[in-house]
């Protein structure tokens, strides 16, 4: 019969064979694959981001109100005719008309593009090189948001709707949705904000589309070539 001393190197052998085991079968359950790094999220973000791009409708809105204003947006792409829902969304749509007047959007860049989902600009801050300040800039002030319902003011395929951080936070930056995105629609009860919907393309949404195709950079969204609004006028 073996002593002790003698079987101690026979248990050890057999203690780090359990113990290799072990791991492996833990590694194996486990896909080889260590947890995901956790995601984190630019302020940009406030635009929730889907899931995976949607496939593009045809298009072909016409003003809903012939008294409504239309934003004509000249693009380095094309021109992008926009109607502002001056009936039924008077503070934001006139907001953005404002603006357009003063000239604030001319040389504006459309500064975050996912396709299949939207494109965004509005953010004086894309008129300097200083990318890091992309998508935190506005007017210097904000407005109320318009809680609204109608067939219409719905975030679908060629709406245009404010980009914004919270409640009231609304400026100067908006979105033209590439596809439909409800989501993105205020709750009806309680009235909580998201993106409030004043106005539609009535023409170049091929334009709209097409800057939805661009190349960009895949860590912040930002176009590789600058796509622009040259100049941006009302037409009543």
């Amino acid at each position: 019969m073996m002593t002790i001393k003698e079987m101690t190197p026979i248990l050890l052998l057999l203690g780090a064979c359990a113990v290799l085991i072990g791991g492996l079968a833990y590694w194996l359950g486990n896909g080889g694959m260590s947890a995901p790094a956790e995601v984190n999220l630019t302020e940009d973000a406030a635009i929730d981001t889907p899931l995976e791009a949607k496939q593009l409708d045809t298009y072909n809105a016409t003003m809903s109100n012939d008294n409504n204003p239309v934003a004509v947006l000249e693009t380095n792409y094309g021109t992008i005719e926009i109607e502002l829902f001056d009936d039924t969304m008077p503070i934001t749509a006139g907001n953005f008309e404002k603006l357009v007047k003063e000239g604030y959007y001319d040389g504006i860049k459309f500064h975050r593009v996912i396709d299949g989902f939207m494109i965004q600009g509005g953010d004086p801050n894309t008129k300097t090189d200083n990318v890091l300040s992309y998508g935190q800039g506005g007017p210097g002030y904000t407005i109320p948001d318009e809680f609204k319902e109608g067939k219409l003011l719905t975030n679908k395929r060629g709406t245009i709707a404010m980009a914004n951080s919270g409640p009231e936070s609304g400026g100067s930056q908006f979105f033209i949705n590439l596809v439909d995105n409800t989501n993105l629609d205020f709750d009806k009860q309680p009235l909580t904000s998201k993106h409030p919907v004043f106005g539609q393309v009535i023409a170049g949404m091929d334009v709209v589309d097409a800057i939805g195709q661009v190349a960009v950079n895949p860590g912040n969204n930002l176009p590789l070539e600058n796509v622009v609004i040259e100049k941006a006028t009302i037409r009543q």
